[in-house]
């Protein structure tokens, strides 16, 4: 959620700052705002609720001149979406401009405090409480920015990135993190700094990624000066930024979402490199493989994850239960920590992240750990801040994935769970040699399928037109097809606001054929070899509503494409994901719905 960018050199600022507000808009946000300190010591802020674009027509006619400067895009959380509540905020005297993503928890105590104190505020923001806290410090105690932002930081509760421009210091910018990702690009006599890479890349391959609770002091001329918010110093760890301009743009793609489904059969493959070995019949997963013997005899696996990758999950639980015969428990890791789960140092906790950011996740990791569980992770980001808290992880190589609605993000977790419980089931001895090694070499079939699969999906468009002005739908399916229908639902709703649900296929009797008329399309994943039959008689118990079926078969099937409707077919393997992202994807279009950025979503939810 919300987008930070900031810029420190010897270029104008603006031009570098809107560029990177734009690189950021797949985040989600409704405001954005820029602070500029000019030549004159003068600090302009401009803000404008709507998008980057609005903000672009509020200052074309002003003053944008400077070398220094913050922008920020804002997603709600305290206070109405507005041209006052955008940031960046202002400190009462006025020297100070800040942004922040994250929310502070006890921000209502502290204002209170700083109204005794003759502060008063513009805004509902808990933003503006942190800015003018940082000021009283600084003014109380008599002491520099940096030090008034590291005092400061000792008495908020919650979660924060921020960034702190002072006017009479053109030189100088304050960041500081905790529970919020932020990553420093360092470039020749220039520095840039964002929420994440999207804004650097281009400009720079040197980053440093903050950990949390420290603060920075960044001053052209010199080298990064980093304390903890407990004083303590600490030295910068310079990476090299592993992702390249052309993984941010659109590559002719109308969207970005239609390039990240085209993308799948490359990151499946990419995935899987140097860690599957079809000659060999082996699977290898150096991530993780000092964790193997936690893994092969523990209680149990707990997946934590939340949206899409707790869907993600639930496919790994179905292969690692199956295959490896590891009692396994899917766990929203919004839920977990509230409810006192039972977790022993027996147990192996993995948590499933797309962004690597997710707060709830980082809220589960941390629990996990206290109850002595080893933790690992999967995410898709270098660097972040779960890549980070885990003990060993596996990333998923989907490279950026700007839309908001995951797509290629899925497909590389779901990769990444069949490779892990083809592990555990090799190390266990649970699968006969010859069943692992038609399932190895299955597995390294299918990119080519995905690839056959979106070369002949032309027609779901035909589809898409004749459904995109329902108001309903329903996904079905079995066992590992069960949590597919699950997320086809979820893109539906993402991003065409068409209510959808996705159920087990027989669990339809029980309750949501009381939906069924001839107004309701079905969406019916009947590809499972071992349950197609049970998934026939849940087509004719919808068919003999009048409701309308739309199947997604295998090439050779007969049965269940003489009572569909409409059929879309994929080669003979277990159900591919594309169809039913292609579907919800063009059904978005027709109606109009912003594709790429859904109201009121947010790519990276690093809030609770």
């Amino acid at each position: 959620m919300c987008g930070i960018v900031a810029y420190i050199g010897q270029q104008e600022a603006y031009p570098i700052l809107i560029e990177g507000l734009k690189r950021l808009e797949y985040r989600g946000y409704d405001s954005a705002g820029v602070a500029l300190l000019n030549e004159n010591n003068e600090l302009n802020v401009y803000k404008a609720k709507g998008k980057v674009s609005d903000l672009e027509a509020f200052a074309s006619s002003k003053d944008v001149s400077g070398h220094i400067g913050i922008a920020h895009t804002r997603w709600a959380t305290h206070g109405e979406p507005n041209q006052v509540n955008a940031h960046p905020h202002v400190s009462q005297s006025g020297n100070i401009a800040l942004i922040h993503n994250g929310i502070i928890e006890n921000y209502l105590s502290i204002r209170k405090e700083l109204e005794k104190r003759g502060f008063t505020f513009k805004s509902s923001t808990d933003t503006e409480v942190l800015t003018n806290l940082i000021e009283d410090v600084q003014q109380s105690e008599h002491v520099d920015l940096f030090e008034a932002v590291r005092i400061a930081l000792n008495h908020v509760v919650g979660a924060y990135a921020i960034v702190v421009l002072e006017k009479g210091h053109p030189d100088q910018l304050i960041a500081a993190r905790k529970g919020s990702p932020m990553v420093i690009g360092i470039g020749d006599g220039e520095y840039f700094i964002a929420s994440d890479a999207t804004p650097i890349v281009g400009r720079t391959q040197k980053v440093v990624y903050l950990e949390d609770e420290q603060v920075v002091k960044i001053k052209l001329g010199e080298e990064l000066h980093i304390k903890t918010i407990q004083d303590v110093e600490a030295m910068p760890y310079v990476q090299e930024l592993k992702m390249n301009l052309d993984s941010i743009e659109k590559a002719g793609f109308d969207h970005f979402m239609m390039k990240e489904i085209y993308e799948q059969p490359t990151i499946v493959r990419d995935t899987m490199r140097g860690r599957l070995n079809p000659e060999a019949n082996t699977v290898r997963l150096g991530g993780i493989q000092q964790y193997e013997k936690q893994l092969l005899y523990a209680d149990n696996i707990v997946f934590v994850a939340c949206g899409t990758s707790w869907h993600a999950c639930l496919v790994g639980s179905y292969l690692i239960e199956n295959l490896a015969k590891i009692p396994v428990k899917v766990e929203y890791a919004s839920e977990f920590r509230y409810r006192n789960p039972v977790i022993t140092p027996h147990d192996v906790v993995i948590a499933v992240s797309q962004s690597g950011e997710t707060a709830d996740t980082l809220a589960a990791i941390q629990l996990a750990k206290e109850k002595g569980a080893v933790v690992l992770g999967i995410c898709n980001v270098i660097g972040s801040s779960i890549s980070r808290a885990t003990d060993a992880g596996i990333y998923t190589h989907a490279g950026p994935e700007i839309g908001v609605a995951s797509t290629k993000a899925f497909t590389s977790q779901v990769t990444v769970m069949v490779m892990l419980a083809l592990r555990l089931a090799e190390l266990k001895g649970s699968m006969k040699d010859e069943e692992r090694a038609a399932f190895i070499q299955e597995l390294d079939r299918i990119p080519e399928k995905m690839q056959w699969t979106l070369d002949h999906s032309g027609h779901v468009k035909d589809i898409a037109e004749k459904y995109k002005d329902v108001r309903n739908m329903l996904y079905l399916g079995r066992l590992q097809n069960y949590p597919v229908a699950l997320e086809g639902a979820l893109k539906l709703k993402e991003i065409s606001y068409i209510h959808a649900e996705g159920y087990p296929a027989a669990e339809m009797k029980h309750g949501p054929i009381a939906l069924i008329d001839k107004d309701m399309p079905v969406v019916f994943i009947a590809t499972n070899h071992s349950t197609y039959e049970k998934v026939i008689s849940n087509i004719q118990e919808v068919k003999a509503r009048n409701g309308k079926i739309i199947a997604i078969i295998s090439q050779k099937d007969v049965l269940a494409r003489k009572m569909a409707d409409y059929v879309i077919e994929i080669p003979e393997t277990e159900c591919l994901y594309s169809p039913l992202l292609a579907l919800a994807y063009h059904i978005a279009v027709m109606r109009g719905c912003n594709v790429d950025q859904p109201r009121n979503l947010a790519k990276s939810v690093t809030v609770e």
